[in-house]
């Protein structure tokens, strides 16, 4: 009896481990496997090294999307692998070409091969002459991104990260569509996994709130256009006494037909599962006279097509940082002002002391692990 028993068990077990649920997750690059099951790690990078062919570096003078001032480039100095352990650490570009450069110089980074070619010629992202009123971006840091690599739709992400702590550095986790299904930005969906602030102290006027380092939001964008961006309905946010730049945390997203969930830690902090009428009806633009984009998808539309993954440092900018804050030594610019990144740099015997030699402001990765479901 007890012979019949073990061979029931062990055939009970080897049922089990060829037991394959199938997956709903789809993938493509030059990193993606082809055939998975459910719960599968389907990608992982744990930085042994700094893999280039994972990681597409941009390079670009842009400022992201809201006239940041950073120069983004793939440089060692400003992203590197060092015990197992992603740093973007945002460097001086004053430090490299001499202050005089920033303010009278002209900026060419069009470049010749594939790795130091210009990603983002917008907002003369290839090619910028500085002014005394208008000069090129004073900072050097670093987006990585998985564009080439590995793509997916539905999955599991988790990302151990330490945030910095320094004023006006713009850490962010995020997705962004391979193909612009739907159109453009925000109509095809935008997934903020992380994003934070890295002053200490930053108080919000208003609420008496740190909306710095001890604050971090997670966020979907979505919208016929940027005038009807909905992020505000789908946007979450967890704060730490001691700060999420004091130790790593787990970042974590679970993306299914059915939903986004964005958890810390495995701790919930918010979800959107959205009805039979999609994110049109969830963002209540059902209401309006405007065409939906997302009428031939399905109820996950626009966030039912493969997005890639990112991961970079933004400084300042002209709308993350609200003008109407409490912060040691003030804010240097203004939103509103013309000469943001000129002010941004006469005002760094605020911030640079802030960016302290102890390395607490590089933006720290341990790991980033993709699931399928």
């Amino acid at each position: 009896m007890k012979t019949e028993l073990f061979l029931i068990s062990l055939l009970v077990i080897n049922v089990k481990s060829d037991f394959c649920l199938p997956s709903v997750t789809t993938v493509s690059g030059s990193r993606a496997g082809k055939v998975f099951c459910a719960d599968q790690l389907i990608f992982e990078d744990n930085f042994d090294t700094l893999d280039l062919s994972i990681w597409q570096h941009e390079h670009t003078l842009t400022g992201g999307g809201n006239y940041e001032f950073q120069y983004y480039c793939n440089n060692r100095s400003n992203s590197y692998v060092e015990d197992g352990v992603l740093h973007i650490k945002p460097t001086l570009l004053a430090d490299e070409k001499g202050e005089a450069f920033l303010s009278s110089a002209t900026m060419q980074i069009y470049g010749g091969t594939p790795t130091d070619q210009c990603t983002n010629p917008n907002h003369n992202g290839c090619s910028r002459t500085g002014t005394p009123d208008n000069i090129i971006n004073p900072i050097k840091s670093a987006r990585i991104r998985t564009f080439e690599s590995f793509a997916f739709k539905y999955g599991k992400v988790e990302v151990r990260a330490k945030i910095p702590a320094g004023d006006w550095l713009w850490p962010a986790i995020w997705l962004m569509p391979k193909y612009y299904q739907y159109s453009r930005w925000p109509a095809s969906g935008e997934i903020d996994i992380m994003e934070s602030r890295g002053n200490r102290d930053l108080i919000n006027k208003a609420t008496g709130e740190n909306i710095g380092s001890k604050l971090v939001g997670s966020t979907l964008h979505f919208g016929p256009n940027s005038n009807f961006n909905r992020y505000r309905l789908a946007h979450f946010e967890a704060s730490l006494s001691e700060g999420f730049n004091a130790e790593f945390h787990n970042y974590q997203l679970s993306w299914t037909p059915d939903g986004i969930t964005y958890s810390i830690d495995d701790e919930v902090i918010g979800a959107v599962q959205p009805t039979h009428g999609g994110f049109w009806q969830y963002g209540d633009l059902n209401k309006t006279n405007l065409e939906n984009p997302w009428r031939g998808g399905t109820k996950m539309a626009p966030f039912d097509q493969e997005f890639f993954l990112i991961i970079n440092l933004a400084v300042g900018g002209m709308s993350y940082f609200p003008d109407d804050v409490i912060n040691p030594g003030g804010k240097p610019w203004s939103n509103k002002a013309h000469s943001g990144a000129t002010d941004f740099w006469k005002g760094r015997e605020q911030w640079l002391p802030t960016w302290k030699e102890d390395g607490s402001y590089h933006f720290l990765v341990d790991y980033v692990k993709i699931w399928s479901v």
